[in-house]
């Protein structure tokens, strides 16, 4: 762990599908650390022009575009829930991309002399990227709580929201793997609270080590 040169300390940000995430990402932005969203870095992943939107285009067809050009990602998403093959295609054109954003969002940030960056990462653990981050922390909420969020949010059926849930780890196997954990489940200014708690703690250890 550590920095390098004007390299910022990488915090994960990860939890299930409806976990609360970005609540808890809200909260550190209030504390002044950055806050990097992969998925809005996969939605500029995929815009025309760049080469992941090439790649999916040639790979998926016409059929995956909405009318105005842009990737159709609830489409796409449909897609790849029932063909793990098109959904590992997906990834090899997505996530390089994603990865070089991230990367150069983070080297912005410590070019402004910020100690911390927070990055989003749903599926953190799935696709390998822990030995990235300096320190991980989870959000962690009931599976049935976490289903109903994901539903609502999403305005997705039952069966969908599960199989999104399958492709995820085990919420056990995730906070094994973390050195934090944030629990969701109960009100919103417990959680607030635990995120201030989380805060300090996270700084005071940057700060011994």
């Amino acid at each position: 762990m550590g920095t390098t040169g004007n390299q910022p300390l990488r915090l994960g940000v990860t939890g299930g599908a409806g976990s609360g995430k970005s609540v808890v990402c809200q909260r550190l932005l209030s504390h002044g650390v950055p806050v990097i969203l992969t998925d809005e870095l996969a939605r500029r992943a995929v815009m025309p022009g760049m080469p992941a939107y090439e790649a999916i285009v040639d790979y998926f067809g016409p059929q995956v575009l909405a009318e105005d050009g842009s990737v159709n990602r609830a489409r796409l998403r449909s897609i790849i829930i029932e063909d793990a093959s098109k959904k590992a295609a997906l990834e090899s054109f997505v996530h390089p991309e994603v990865f070089r954003l991230m990367n150069a969002d983070i080297r912005a940030a410590g070019q402004k002399g910020v100690p911390l960056v927070a990055v989003e990462v749903p599926l953190l653990f799935e696709t390998g990227m822990e030995g990235y981050f300096d320190y991980i922390v989870m959000v962690r909420v009931g599976r049935q709580e976490r289903m109903q969020r994901l539903m609502a949010r999403d305005r997705i059926s039952r069966e969908d929201a599960e199989a999104l849930m399958r492709i995820q780890l085990p919420e056990a196997e995730k906070e094994k793997k973390s050195d934090f954990v944030i629990d969701n489940a109960g009100m919103l200014d417990q959680t607030l609270k635990s995120v201030d708690h989380f805060y300090q703690e996270l700084m005071a250890r940057i700060k011994n080590d």
